[in-house]
């Protein structure tokens, strides 16, 4: 989810799901350490719980990394083993690694070590070359061995030579009930399953089984989703929040982004899937792509956009 789950689009997830868990992107041990580490971590205390995603494979930098997701007040530390980019695999970052299950559990205990957060990993179920059920069990016990009792497990293998990670994300098949059999087979660990899930129906058959799901682009792709979120998995109240009411409530945050110089084309582009599929919304997404990307565009931008799309009578927004 690299340049999608950015601050911005976490501030809009948190107006529509209060409990949730969120990620960040991907960041990389180097650009933490070696580049400007506060722009890195930047995040606003509404995002909480916040967790922070790490891209690395050296036991010192990612111990260091670990200690400044404490310091910059983040509420977990995941280590990123299933991101297929050639671009990461080069320096020995995301789904390679599953290849290599002694360096991912050197790594994953210097965290540990170092910090008093808790330290997740997220996965593939294999890669090619090393992509059978005893593959993936020795890499689960070398990890939790290390100290790790988190796992959240996309259900495919990466296929590292031969396919681009858009293929990566569609091609390789699913085996969900692959993350069931984790679950059986080590009752003790925390296991969370990831990867082509779209439905609350999904959600609610793969909780029959696992003790959490993650959604990712589909969250992206269609926030509004996360509407329900709270109600349905955290028995909290239904929300009476519209789409309106969400994004009308980051104006001010909006305004301050752009006052501190960030360009609105940065902040809109996050907020386009809001009224996905709604009466409105197609004119509401070419009014934000044609104008925000001009000198000088500002919050009147989101507003007039707002304007594209009807706004619901209020005793229909529960029934939305």
């Amino acid at each position: 989810m690299m340049d999608w789950t950015t601050s911005h689009f976490r501030y809009l997830a948190r107006q529509l799901s209060r409990h949730a868990l969120l990620y960040t992107e991907m960041v990389t041990t180097g650009a933490l350490i070696y580049g400007d580490t506060a722009r890195f971590l930047r995040h606003e205390p509404a995002e909480y719980p916040l967790a922070l995603q790490l891209g690395g494979s050296d036991a010192g930098e990612l111990a260091h990394c670990a200690k400044l997701a404490e310091q910059f007040g983040f509420d977990e530390v995941n280590l990123n083993v299933g991101c297929p980019s050639d671009r990461v695999q080069n320096n020995m970052i995301g789904a390679c690694l599953m290849g290599h299950p002694d360096k991912v559990a050197e790594g994953v205990r210097a965290m540990i070590e170092a910090t008093s957060l808790p330290v997740t990993v997220k996965h593939r179920i294999g890669i090619d070359g090393r992509e059978s059920w005893d593959d993936l069990c020795e890499f689960i016990e070398k990890v939790s061995g290390a100290g790790c009792k988190t796992f959240i497990v996309h259900a495919r293998i990466a296929i590292l030579e031969g396919l681009s990670p858009k293929e990566n994300r569609d091609v390789p098949p699913l085996k969900y009930d692959w993350v069931y059999a984790l679950k059986q087979k080590y009752p003790h660990l925390e296991i969370i399953i990831n990867g082509g899930i779209k439905t609350f129906g999904e959600c609610n058959e793969h909780l029959q089984h696992t003790d959490g799901v993650m959604l990712g682009r589909e969250a992206y792709n269609n926030p509004w989703l996360l509407a329900s979120v709270d109600s349905e998995f955290f028995g909290a109240p239904a929300s009476t929040l519209s789409r309106h009411d969400a994004l009308r409530a980051m104006y001010p945050f909006i305004q301050s982004e752009l006052e501190r110089g960030v360009y609105l084309t940065h902040i809109s582009r996050h907020l386009l899937g809001l009224f996905h599929g709604q009466p409105g919304g197609r004119q509401f997404r070419r009014y934000i792509s044609e104008n925000a990307h001009k000198s000088g565009a500002g919050l009147e931008v989101i507003q007039t956009a707002l304007e594209k799309v009807r706004e619901p009578e209020p005793a229909l927004i529960a029934e939305a």
